[in-house]
């Protein structure tokens, strides 16, 4: 299962079985009170019992030690028939005994009633328990069937992007040779023409180098690296596109557990943008401190910074897309990435 169908999944499985599982939940708790009730009656009632067999003086064999009582010669005309008072450790009742003020206050301990109340609620609970388990399993098969046209659709989706790039591939090569070819033409040196199909050019073949990796996000291999040689790499390239631009690199020593192929996309895209935005004779700094990389350029700065990675921005002569899969690419790494933006320059941090 893919990461993002697997979000799908989780989010699906969770908001039905929460959903099921509050249902579960009120509805033991109002079934435990509403036996409560029933319980307290049926202690009150059994209290009753035991005084009618006093009154009558039939026998108290049948009940058991925990009903005591004991006989009031009082004026308590005003007492409710209906008073039935707890206290924590017993059940009390007063109740008439003849017309002349004569009156029984019973007591029965709540001992057998705690019990029954205990027993009561393991049982609810047992039954919440199995309840739960069995909507946990609906829930996940809910959520796996609902999940399978996505699951279809991106398979689709996928194969087609995958065939796509693939047959780019060729023309792409292809472009890029004969570009080769002609910057060696003296004629060709200085062409305005000639310079801004070369600078198309690196954009398709960036965008299609971007799309190639985005394709492998899901079966990324990880594995702990120096970071030090990718980037020089990464500069080595943009020396030859940007001549003008000096770096600096203090990552010596820099480790971290990352898939090659994205990593260097990640900084591909991001070097890359720091030397296009950059002034002329700028600067682009790589260095590490503590556990993250930070790049740093020279160039004007950016007007919006918490939105680049939105796919949706894109800055002076860019698509937006490069930064967007950086974002991707570092999700599925665990990467997290911070920006600092003045009209100094922009500082882009990779936290690993």
């Amino acid at each position: 299962m893919l990461r993002h169908e697997k979000t799908a999944f989780l989010k699906f499985f969770i908001i039905y079985f929460l959903s099921v599982a509050v249902l579960i939940l009120a509805i033991g708790f109002f079934y435990f009170e509403q036996m409560k009730g029933h319980l307290l009656k049926s202690e009150e009632f059994s209290i009753i019992e035991y005084a009618r067999h006093i009154k009558m003086n039939e026998s108290l064999e049948n009940f058991q030690v925990e009903y005591t009582h004991k006989m009031l010669k009082q004026n308590a005309t005003h007492i409710d028939i209906r008073n039935f008072t707890i206290t924590e450790t017993q059940f009390i009742k007063l109740i008439p005994m003849d017309r002349r003020g004569s009156y029984i206050k019973l007591f029965k301990s709540k001992k057998s009633y705690l019990a029954k109340l205990t027993s009561l609620k393991q049982k609810i609970i047992s039954i919440q328990i199995l309840l739960l388990l069995l909507f946990a399993y609906i829930s996940y098969l809910l959520a796996k069937s609902a999940l399978k046209p996505l699951q279809e659709s991106i398979a689709t989706l996928d194969k087609f992007a995958k065939d796509l790039i693939h047959d780019l591939n060729t023309p792409v090569t292809s472009i890029k040779l004969n570009m080769k070819i002609l910057e060696k033409k003296e004629c060709l040196e200085n062409n305005n023409s000639m310079i801004r199909l070369k600078k198309s050019v690196q954009t398709i073949s960036e965008l299609h180098e971007n799309l190639t990796i985005l394709l492998q996000e899901e079966t990324f291999q990880m594995q702990l690296i120096y970071l030090h040689s990718i980037v020089e790499d990464v500069i080595q390239t943009q020396k030859q596109i940007y001549p003008d631009i000096s770096f600096k690199v203090d990552c010596g020593g820099f480790q971290a557990k990352v898939n090659i192929n994205a990593i260097k996309q990640i900084l591909q895209n991001i070097i890359s943008n720091a030397c296009k935005y950059n002034v002329k004779n700028g600067y682009v700094h790589i260095y590490m401190k503590e556990n993250s990389l930070y790049i740093k350029d020279s160039g004007k700065g950016i007007e919006e910074p918490d939105k680049i990675f939105e796919r949706s921005y894109s800055g002076e002569g860019s698509s937006g897309i490069g930064l967007d899969i950086v974002k991707r690419l570092a999700n599925a790494m665990d990467i997290k990435i911070e920006v600092q933006s003045d009209k100094k320059g922009t500082i882009l941090i990779l936290k690993f």
